[in-house]
């Protein structure tokens, strides 16, 4: 340019000239800006900023940013540019969060002097579970009953006030605090991500969660219903030391790459600042009451890509089905005739209505083509090893099971025989009847013989089993656990001597 040229001028005079042009070209574009010769959709439109067009967010440019939350914890160095931020932590530690305020002055003044809500979450980020998250936490409390997903470590935090954890959402905690003092929440994770890999065999590699954090603020009737501002950002949690151990090893990757590779990965930073998402879909919120309550679970979670926040309202619940004209059909096998809504009154009746909403439109051929593993995905390993056994009409086989037939009755029929008969009276089969034992005790054959001779058990004094040479075995506890398998018996009645009980005999 013309300034850059070596004229023979002193240094002074170059630098004032230099100095008024400049100054001359910024009010002219302050003149020209301040007329409205120029519109920013205009120039958006323009094709060298199409692409940049579909990164920018869809609200308003100006839209406030309240807080700013950040987590301290170094983030991986192995992570390339464009990609978002992965922290690892250690399963149990304590790490703070803190909570700034980032308002700018005469920025939501209402909120001066008052206290706002904020609520933590730790979800999955990857969608193949986001669709099954509540079955998936299920599944972790029935294996670590009395456990928390997250916790807050109180001792530590700072400036915290009411903090709430509902036991029946692990992963959720809550609490008010105030923007203008200071304010750091120390959380703890105690999931660890390799408890949810689908097969453990060793070595595999650990699915990452997303802390989440939803800020609202008081309305009129003084409920924290009025949404302030969401953030997020995406973790993998390791057993204690874990993370330590594999933020080295991801250090030691990098140094070992060309400093042309380097070039594509960002720089590992002391701290993780959450980015902002959209809020987390809560129908309960309009329903808070005026102190920090709980939100009641859900049967689904959804989050959309990218970020991994959730980018729409969850569906409506299913209709209620009436399923009360069918009591008595607890365990009756589905079949795969059977239409969407006789799967829904199925599944009710077998205690999986928490899982109705996620087959509303499957019909008894799309459950039945399940596999182990796809219904154990869906459900989790506890619910889902039950429904697929349910499924597939499977019965627990019983302990012991002997046949029995009663002596009296097939004499009867020979001695009904005529003699021209004897080849039917040599043909003649007997009906032998099955008798299923779970407890293996006397007293439960003793129950199980009343009711296939139709009489009281009290009506059986004693049950013999008939040994060598003829001899009668009281029957006990121990020779029931010793019976073999499948065994046959032809019992014998005798009338007791004392009373209007009777003596059978195992034969």
């Amino acid at each position: 340019m013309a300034w850059a040229l070596k004229l023979p001028l002193a240094d002074e005079v170059i630098e004032s000239g230099l100095v008024q042009d400049f100054d001359a070209s910024l009010s002219g574009i302050g003149q020209e800006l301040g007329a409205g010769a120029y519109s920013m959709s205009d120039v958006l439109a323009l094709p060298i900023f199409k692409q940049e067009e579909s990164s920018l967010p869809p609200e308003n440019e100006n839209k406030i940013l309240p807080f700013q939350y950040v987590l301290c914890a170094a983030t991986s160095p192995a992570v390339k540019l464009h990609d978002e931020t992965l922290t690892y932590l250690n399963q149990g530690q304590s790490y703070e969060i803190r909570m700034l305020d980032n308002r700018k002055i005469g920025e939501l003044p209402e909120i001066n002097g008052k206290l706002v809500k904020s609520i933590f979450r730790v979800v999955f980020h990857d969608r193949r579970l986001q669709y099954t998250e509540h079955q998936q936490l299920e599944g972790w409390r029935w294996n670590r009953p009395g456990d928390r997903i997250l916790d807050i470590d109180i001792p530590m935090s700072v400036g915290i006030i009411d903090p709430r954890a509902n036991p029946t959402q692990l992963n959720t905690v809550e609490f008010l605090w105030d923007p203008t003092k200071r304010t750091s929440v120390f959380i703890q994770v105690h999931c660890i991500s390799t408890e949810f890999t689908m097969r453990k065999h060793g070595g595999e590699k650990g699915v990452p969660f997303r802390v989440q954090i939803d800020t609202f603020k008081e309305n009129e009737n003084g409920e924290y219903t009025e949404h302030l501002h969401s953030a997020s950002c995406q973790i993998k949690v390791f057993k204690p030391k874990g993370a330590d151990r594999k933020q080295k090893t991801d250090r030691e990757k990098m140094e070992k790459r060309t400093p042309h590779e380097k070039e594509k990965y960002q720089p590992s930073y002391e701290t993780t600042i959450l980015t902002e998402c959209s809020p987390w879909p809560e129908i309960t919120y309009v329903n808070n009451a005026p102190s920090p309550g709980f939100n009641s679970s859900h049967s689904s979670f959804s989050i959309g890509e990218g970020n991994g926040s959730p980018n729409h309202q969850p569906e409506p619940p299913p209709p209620i089905v009436d399923v009360s004209p069918a009591p008595c059909v607890e365990f009756v096998n589905l079949l795969p005739t059977s239409t969407p809504q006789e799967a829904q009154q199925w599944l009710h009746r077998n205690r999986f209505s928490t899982f109705s909403r996620l087959f509303t439109n499957f019909s008894g051929a799309d459950l039945l083509k399940l596999t182990r593993e796809d219904v154990i995905q869906i459900c989790g390993p506890a619910d889902g090893i039950r429904l697929f056994n349910a499924l597939k009409g499977r019965m627990v086989r019983p302990r012991l099971t002997i046949y029995v037939c009663q002596e009296s009755q097939q004499l009867r029929e020979l001695q009904q025989q005529k003699p021209e008969d004897g080849d039917a009276a040599g043909s003649t089969f007997f009906v032998y009847h099955a008798i299923y034992l779970e407890e293996l005790t006397a007293l439960e054959l003793t129950e199980k013989l009343a009711q296939l001779f139709s009489i009281s058990s009290r009506q059986i004094s004693q049950i013999y089993k008939q040994g060598p040479t003829g001899i009668h075995v009281l029957i006990s506890d121990e020779m029931i656990q010793n019976f073999q398998d499948e065994s046959c018996f032809v019992l014998d009645t005798m009338k007791a001597e004392t009373n209007d009980s009777y003596h059978i005999i195992l034969k």
